[in-house]
């Protein structure tokens, strides 16, 4: 076992992080992605500090290959695109970089700083990075070339003892962004780790300040968790933390008063879980068991789409997901059912399933005599 120092105020050296050799870490490896390994050599050749970060640091110390690598870096955005020709910025407030090697994607982060607070959108150092993180679990780096993760808040301890532990102060964490509720148990029931019963009290306490999240990041977070290998156990922690109402208020609802649908329903998220073809059915379990509820399907006919199609996307509200997406799912929901449906029978206009859409009074257009005679 190393240490990182870095000089006090008082002029003498002050640990600032711990750093764990291959024997201490355990990480396999042959589970480090080639291509992650080969964005950070590029990038600490050109002269910037670079490591792997994020969940994918936690997988591997605990024995598993990620599916994704978050990458981190002293580059600044502008300097990684010149890096790397098969990349794009993306991102306004905050600008990131997508890394393309065919159809995979690794996202490349520059270093934040603490200068407006743990949301924090302008550029720092690591030390000022790794305290705007949410938990210790996800807040360590990976550095493939010398092969050592770098702690500076205790992660690999709280890793070892199980345990969720918040980085950011109980009073801030969760107003900063709520949204961290909802990782906190996703982090727990993916790992099988506890959450200390302050973390689990302030969560029921402030749970509310999820409703005033936006659609769209409320139906990112479900998309990850849909997508997720563990999404009936999250869904089923997050439904007794008292948070699955805010992401599926209907379903949550429905849960509580039938123990048959949550029993269907759970199994749904169980199954897809080992699915191959998940990419298809990972929305339809969100809504499918629900239909199954109210739909005599004996009488289901291709004309019905256009009313099933209502059902589901105000039953998955305020989820809203791509239009293609939920056509694509109706269908298949149709298809499962021996109906084949090639395009939707009948037309959906947007915005069609909560508000009659308004007419746009037309322009009349002047005759041409008139317009020639007011340039006159």
């Amino acid at each position: 076992m190393r240490y990182r120092y870095s000089v006090a105020k008082d002029g003498k050296p002050e640990k600032k992080a711990i750093i764990y050799t291959p024997d201490e870490h355990n990480i396999n490896f042959a589970d480090v992605d080639s291509e992650a390994i080969g964005i950070i050599k590029k990038l600490k050749k050109a002269g910037f500090d670079s490591y792997i970060v994020g969940g994918a640091v936690r997988d591997l110390i605990l024995g598993k290959k990620p599916k994704d690598f978050d990458i981190v870096s002293a580059a600044n955005p502008a300097r990684i695109r010149r890096i790397f020709g098969n990349s794009r910025i993306i991102g306004r407030r905050f600008r990131l970089v997508h890394v393309y090697f065919g159809q995979r994607i690794f996202e490349v982060s520059t270093f934040r700083s603490l200068k407006d607070g743990h949301t924090s959108n302008t550029f720092g150092k690591i030390e000022e990075d790794v305290q705007r993180r949410d938990f210790t679990l996800n807040a360590l780096f990976y550095d493939p070339e010398q092969q050592i993760v770098v702690d500076y808040v205790g992660g690999m301890n709280d890793i070892k003892k199980k345990q969720i532990k918040p980085i950011i102060a109980l009073s801030e964490i969760f107003t900063d962004d709520p949204v961290r509720m909802i990782r906190a148990v996703k982090y727990a029931a993916k790992t099988g780790f506890s959450l200390p019963l302050n973390l689990k009290m302030k969560i029921s306490s402030q749970s509310s300040l999820l409703a005033a999240i936006s659609p769209s990041r409320l139906t990112e977070e479900i998309f990850k968790i849909i997508h997720s290998d563990k999404a009936a156990p999250i869904v089923d922690l997050l439904d007794k933390m008292g948070l699955y109402s805010f992401l599926q208020p209907h379903a949550a609802a429905l849960m509580r008063k039938n123990a048959k649908f949550r029993k269907n329903y759970l199994q749904s998220l169980s199954d897809l879980s080992f699915s191959e073809n998940r990419r298809g059915q990972a929305l339809g379990c969100l809504f499918y068991d629900y239909l199954d509820s109210i739909i005599e399907l004996e009488s289901l006919q291709m004309e019905d789409f256009k009313e099933i199609f209502k059902l589901a996307r105000a039953f998955i509200l305020p989820m809203n997901p791509p239009r293609f997406e939920m056509e694509r799912t109706v269908k298949k929901y149709f298809s499962i059912r021996g109906i084949t449906v090639k395009k939707p029978p009948v037309k959906i206009t947007p915005g069609e399933e909560t508000a009659a859409p308004k007419k746009r009074k037309r322009r009349r257009r002047k005759p041409k005599e008139q317009i020639a005679k007011s340039k006159e």
